[in-house]
């Protein structure tokens, strides 16, 4: 199980956030995730997806559900596809998006996003970065995001962010 801490500019409480993969075969897994809202002491969002990856394409396609405390109960489906940049795949350039829905199919939400990915392994003894820098199409924002080793910051041009711990 991945487990990690949240604080971010939208809740002002810390999360406590999990996440479990179980393989079904060599190129599907059931996800489950769920997070905590210490400040109400209750579950702020959950999710179940099946993932299924393809790699001959390097992309991926999920299809679920999610609950939310803001959104209650949505269908969601998301894909991402990888297109390597350097020979190495140090440097990618990634395009995804996603769409959820709610229980009765009436009001939709759609992301996509492009993005490059630059993973630079032991920047320094011990540490690996990796930098993100993309564009949300949607909501029409650049976003940034900063991760060492156990730490990420994610930030946007609307002054949205949040910090990340992997335990």
């Amino acid at each position: 199980m991945e487990t990690s801490l949240r604080y971010g500019e939208d809740s002002k409480a810390l999360r406590i956030h999990a996440k479990q993969k179980l393989r079904i075969d060599s190129n599907t897994y059931f996800q489950l995730r769920g997070e905590l809202d210490t400040r109400l002491g209750q579950p702020s969002s959950s999710s179940a997806l099946i993932r299924h990856f393809y790699p001959s394409l390097s992309a991926t396609l999920g299809v679920g559900v999610r609950y939310d405390k803001r959104d209650k109960l949505r269908y969601t489906v998301s894909a991402k596809k990888t297109f390597p940049v350097t020979v190495d795949g140090l440097l990618n350039f990634k395009i995804k998006g996603g769409c959820d829905v709610d229980k009765d199919f009436k009001e939709r939400k759609s992301r996509g996003a492009a993005e490059f990915s630059w993973n630079v392994f032991n920047f320094q003894k011990d540490q690996d970065v990796r930098l993100r820098i993309g564009y949300e199409v949607f909501d029409q924002v650049p976003y940034l995001q900063i991760r060492e080793n156990n730490w990420t910051v994610n930030a946007d041009y609307k002054g949205r962010w949040n910090v990340r711990y992997d335990l």
